[in-house]
């Protein structure tokens, strides 16, 4: 499929410069509620627990926000993105802890089960298939691995409609995820505002109830 826009406005260096503060800033405007970096990270350190050695893939990096937080927390870090200035900035934020790679997380050509988990930001909102995306995240991922995700859910507004037509851009919400991934479970789901934060594991913990609120 051909690049969305935002694919294609992020291989800028102008974007990627700008883009740690837009990131920083945009959990807050599209929830409604003060929502810093530091309450995402916490979030996703006490509900996906990464643990120190385990391997995990950052897909669609952008500045390595996910990325950084994991090599800090003593795992083994892929990063990969479609725009050489975002993995450019994302090294200069980050440093060299993290493997910054220059691949498609539609189909990166990874090894099957290599990871034990996978990170899959606002990226899922861009790529131009995102159930494909989901299903290599599910495919790379070990038995009883997770995947983590953060998108923008649909709203049905006249801004994502023209987001939508104009820009590209899908809006999603869990259980249409969970679908397209069944060997996945969804075990956690909360929303805030536009936003939903969601967490998946693979195979061996698929459970017959909802999945918990944050």
């Amino acid at each position: 499929m051909s690049p969305t826009l935002s694919q294609r406005v992020n291989v800028l260096v102008l974007t990627a410069r700008g883009y740690a503060w837009w990131r920083s800033h945009s959990l807050t405007l599209l929830s409604g509620e003060p929502f810093r970096l530091e309450r995402e990270k916490q979030l996703f350190l006490g509900l996906a627990q990464p643990q120190a050695g385990e391997r995990w893939l950052d897909v669609g990096t952008s500045t390595g926000f996910y990325a950084g937080v994991l090599a800090r927390a003593g795992c083994q870090v892929d990063a990969i993105d479609l725009s050489p200035a975002m993995l450019c900035e994302a090294r200069r934020r980050e440093g060299d802890a993290v493997n910054w790679l220059r691949l498609d997380g539609e189909q990166t050509g990874l090894d099957a089960g290599r990871y034990d988990g996978v990170t899959i930001g606002a990226t899922l909102n861009e790529t131009p298939d995102p159930a494909a995306m989901l299903r290599e995240a599910a495919r790379l991922l070990k038995p009883g691995g997770r995947l983590w995700l953060m998108y923008v859910a649909p709203t049905g507004t006249p801004v994502q409609r023209l987001l939508a037509r104009l820009g590209h851009l899908t809006f999603t919400e869990g259980r249409w995820v969970e679908r397209q991934v069944p060997e996945l479970t969804l075990t956690h789901l909360a929303r805030f505002g536009k936003v939903e934060l969601a967490l998946l594991h693979k195979e061996n913990i698929r459970r017959n109830h909802a999945p918990s609120q944050v």
